[in-house]
């Protein structure tokens, strides 16, 4: 169906009068002092309304031009956050405890002087890393500005230095893990320490386990809740240790019933046919997204694939870099890594990408297509899905693995010149149609 106007704006106007409950707060601008006007109306009025918000949205109103602006793999191009500052209190640093994350990473973690905040008391707050307490020149006993962070996260920003006493000291970063004692490490172009005993500090195995596990990787229902449990008990040191659980050790546990026991494996056996970007994602390499683990699946298709892909084949994968396809390697490059894989894999957990039901046939198999450029009869978004429905493979940099390089108007230059100098064949929109006719 045609839509009622090419305005974003007016088919909210439209849906009002209709009787969909439209907010009145949105506003039609055409003019960049417009927006900021608007901004800065809702800055000072936002809490004047009856919830609470952090900024604004500003969206192109153009339905037309929105479809040429697209879509990454997160968020539209058309539309932006505006965030308003923050609200800034001021209370006093008592201690810093030091976090290990599943990461290894160390966040120093400020331990404060109860502040009223956001509506909310405020205790705690992020540090962020070495680098930045050096920079706000932090010691205890300081009285340092708490924001929030996005009006959710609460972070220290600054040291009232009018209050500082003479007594305090400067303080010295921690230079062993917390936990297991291993000496920390600072990667090169890092801003954070890491603790590099992945598989011997207890936060980053549980850590670790609680990810693989969480509801976007693989969904195992009630396993969340006992890790330290199950942890604790030595039944489960790596993912693929919950595989080869049995009932008898679960019941042999506080809190465990039979019952209890029989949900938890029967959610684990489920597990087992979760899709391969699932397992991607859940095995915790680091850089690894969700969205990153689904262009790895659909890419090479199998983990054995994965497992063995070089750099140069990385690299083709949209959204991987040199810094994730560098993790990718360094990851199964472990052989600790491998075996738990081999355990999964030998357990009866699929390994496999699924067949995707809207694949519509095969005539782009084992084609690599990069797109650039502006196109008329599709987004770019709507053909990278017109590949990967075809059995071909988007890929994100042009290279000898390119089969073609789609091009629409003002191509990226970069690309453009080495598809010529590879040899790579380049075609236009019209005969990527015909090729998928």
């Amino acid at each position: 169906d045609e839509p009622v106007s090419d305005s974003h704006f007016a088919t909210l106007q439209h849906a009002r009068e209709w009787g969909f409950k439209i907010p009145p707060y949105i506003q039609q601008c055409h003019t960049i002092e417009e927006i900021m006007q608007f901004a800065s109306h809702w800055e000072q009025q936002r809490h004047q309304l009856p919830f609470d918000i952090d900024g604004i949205v500003i969206k192109v109103d153009s339905f037309a031009r929105q479809k040429i602006l697209g879509f990454t793999a997160k968020s539209p191009r058309w539309a932006i956050a505006y965030k308003f500052k923050t609200e800034r209190v001021t209370t006093r640093l008592l201690s810093i405890d030091y976090q290990v994350g599943r990461t290894g990473a160390i966040t120093p973690v400020a331990n404060l002087e109860p502040v009223q905040l956001g509506g909310t008391i405020v205790k705690r707050a992020s540090l962020h890393n070495a680098e930045q307490m050096e920079l706000l020149d932090i010691r205890l006993g300081d009285y340092v500005f708490v924001e929030k962070g996005g009006e959710i996260i609460p972070k220290v920003v600054g040291v009232d230095l009018t209050k500082r006493s003479d007594e305090v000291k400067p303080l010295v970063f921690i230079t062993h893990c917390p936990e297991c004692g291993t000496r920390l490490v600072k990667p090169e172009g890092e801003a954070r320490h890491f603790c590099p005993n992945d598989e011997g500090c207890p936060p980053q195995i549980k850590g670790k386990l609680e990810h693989f596990v969480s509801r976007k990787a693989m969904d195992i229902a009630g396993a969340e809740a006992t890790i330290d449990l199950l942890y604790n008990a030595g039944l489960v040191k790596t993912p693929a240790d919950f595989y080869y659980l049995k009932k008898n050790q679960l019941t042999g546990l506080v809190r465990f019933g039979e019952k209890s026991a029989d949900n938890l494996l029967t959610s684990i056996e489920q597990s087992k046919n979760n899709d391969l970007h699932r397992v991607i994602y859940a095995i915790g390499i680091r850089y690894v997204g969700e969205t990153t683990a689904r262009h790895l699946a659909g890419y090479f298709g199998s983990m054995d694939n994965l497992m063995k892909a070089s750099r140069e084949e990385l690299l083709q994968v949209e959204e991987v870099g040199e810094k994730i396809a560098d993790s990718i390697i360094e990851y199964f490059k472990n052989p600790a890594h491998r075996e738990m894989i081999a355990r999964m894999k030998e357990a009866g957990v699929n390994m496999q990408k699924l067949s995707s039901p809207s694949l519509q046939s095969e005539k782009l198999k084992g084609m690599t297509i990069v797109i650039s450029g502006t196109f008329e009869k599709f987004s770019r978004d709507e053909l990278k899905k017109l590949i990967e429905a075809h059995g071909g493979k988007n890929g994100s940099a042009v290279s000898s693995a390119t089969s073609f390089l789609l091009a629409g108007k003002n191509i990226g230059p970069a690309k453009l010149e080495k598809a010529k100098k590879l040899g790579i064949k380049i075609i236009s929109e019209d005969e990527f149609i015909h090729m998928i006719e």
